[in-house]
């Protein structure tokens, strides 16, 4: 048989995201963590507004337009930005400038299952270091590591916590490599990392608009890192990675801090609501900054659960795989879907007590 793969690509699963019904299907859908509520009315404006001109030429090579506005909305100098299709991509970035085999990438789990895929398809080692039951980070064991990249997502997925900034200190402070930590739930918390790219060279924040500003669909992310440390990630980047309409929407959503902080504010709300009522049908509910709720059903029927409503066309999401096939990822929607998830999840449960 023909081998057209690389051997390590042959042998790699491909990553499994979230299941996507074709758009227009009458669904809740809680599986995901997109915002559910509509982006800001001045990025749909600019949307509307597109310039055929845009679409002709070639867009602006680093998302200058983006990078100007983002600079002004978090306080840092433009050309401390990264900008990509998705932090998604900038996360593959980074993997493709700093990894090879026999270089090892270190991060805790459970975590974005994507990381790694990304390292997989360069054929570079992995070190997964579990995370201890009160996901209180592995300080010592990912020091010791010390991994050409390690990876923190904080806040985490799919558990929802924060790693407190000091933990974070400690860990860059004594990394020979790149300390990646990914914010992509920053907009649901109550803190941030950011200071630290000023104070560590090997730091790099990763951020998205995919969540606090429904821009799922949109795909633009960005990385916040000191220029030492980007000129080397700028080298692997593709030509024209971020597309002009992408740029252009992105520069008004992040310019709407009021439009984006009312959203956040709703889904706080919605989240503190549903903990409280999957806490009255007797769920353990982790204490999430994030737009999700990492659940456990003390039937120990995850599964079960998570299948009867995909039935009633309400999608949540389930890992099957340690420490997570017991428990479900539900993302927060609106008051109304979040209603309609517990009404549900209430018969299922009476049923399932019955029978």
């Amino acid at each position: 048989m023909t081998k057209y793969f690389r051997s390590n690509v042959d042998a790699m699963a491909s990553y499994v995201p979230g299941e996507q019904p074709p758009r227009g299907t009458k669904i809740i859908k809680l599986n995901s963590n997109e915002n559910p509520y509509p982006p800001s009315p001045a990025a749909l404006e600019v949307l509307r507004n597109i310039d055929g001109e845009w679409l002709r030429r070639y867009p602006e090579p680093f998302g200058g337009e983006f990078r100007q506005a983002a600079s002004k909305v978090l306080g840092v100098p433009s050309d401390w930005i990264i900008v990509g299709n998705g932090s998604d991509e900038i996360l593959s970035i980074i993997i493709r400038a700093c990894t090879e085999p026999g270089r090892k990438v270190v991060y805790p789990m459970p975590t974005y299952v994507l990381y790694r895929t990304l390292v997989e398809m360069q054929a570079a080692d992995i070190l997964e270091i579990s995370y201890p039951e009160d996901y209180s980070l592995p300080l010592k064991e990912l020091i010791a590591a010390d991994g050409s990249v390690t990876f923190i997502a904080s806040p985490n997925s799919p558990s929802g916590h924060v790693v407190p900034n000091e933990d974070l200190r400690k860990l860059a402070s004594q990394l020979s490599g790149i300390l990646v930590i990914d914010e992509a739930y920053v907009d649901f918390t109550e803190s941030s990392a950011l200071d630290l790219v000023h104070e560590y060279e090997n730091v790099i924040i990763i951020r998205t608009l995919s969540k606090g500003y429904s821009l799922a669909g949109l795909r633009l992310g960005f990385g916040i890192a000191n220029p030492k440390l980007l000129d080397g990630l700028f080298k692997v980047k593709d030509s024209y990675n971020i597309d002009a309409i992408a740029c252009a929407v992105a520069t008004a959503a992040i310019t709407d801090q009021a439009y984006k902080n009312s959203c956040v504010a709703k889904i706080k709300a919605s989240r503190n609501q549903l903990a409280s009522d999957l806490k009255k049908l007797g769920f353990l509910v982790w204490d999430s900054q994030t737009n999700f709720l990492l659940v456990q059903p003390h039937q120990g029927n995850a599964e079960y659960l998570y299948q009867k409503l995909k039935e009633q066309k309400i999608l949540i999401r389930y890992f099957k795989q340690p420490r997570l096939d017991d428990k479900l990822r539900i993302t927060i929607g609106t008051d109304e879907q979040n209603q309609t998830l517990v009404e549900a999840l209430t018969d299922l449960l009476a049923t399932k007590h019955k029978g």
